[in-house]
């Protein structure tokens, strides 16, 4: 046992030795290594992790952008509803210049309640 260990620390690294001179001449170039396709993958709990965690992200991420575009509709239907109020304002002023004031009101009356029907 003491031999092979002597043995192990004696031999030197073999990665450092430079390999002289490229053959094509492109001594730029980084030396290549050897193709190992398996090297990269991990084990199938670290993948689960990894594909639990993206779930939650994307789940996160949807949240938001519902949330983002829910206050976007309520921006939107509020803009529309004081727009909607504007114009029938306008529409009673126009008809209050020929009818009478009472009259207005009663046509006023009578439409709500239609609303409240077709509602």
């Amino acid at each position: 046992m003491s031999t092979e260990l002597a043995a192990a620390m004696a031999t030197p690294a073999v990665k450092d030795v430079p390999q002289g001179m490229r053959k094509n001449g492109k001594q730029w170039h980084e030396p290549k290594k050897a193709f190992r396709p398996k090297a990269g993958n991990s084990t199938y709990l670290k993948r689960q992790e990894e594909r639990q965690a993206m779930a939650t992200v994307k789940a996160k991420e949807k949240e938001m952008k519902e949330e983002k575009e829910a206050e976007r509709q309520r921006r939107i239907q509020a803009l529309k509803e004081k727009r909607a109020a504007k114009e029938e304002k306008a529409r009673y002023e126009k008809l209050a210049e020929t009818m009478h004031r009472k009259r207005v009101e009663r046509l006023k009356r009578k439409e709500k309640r239609n609303k409240m029907i077709k509602s």
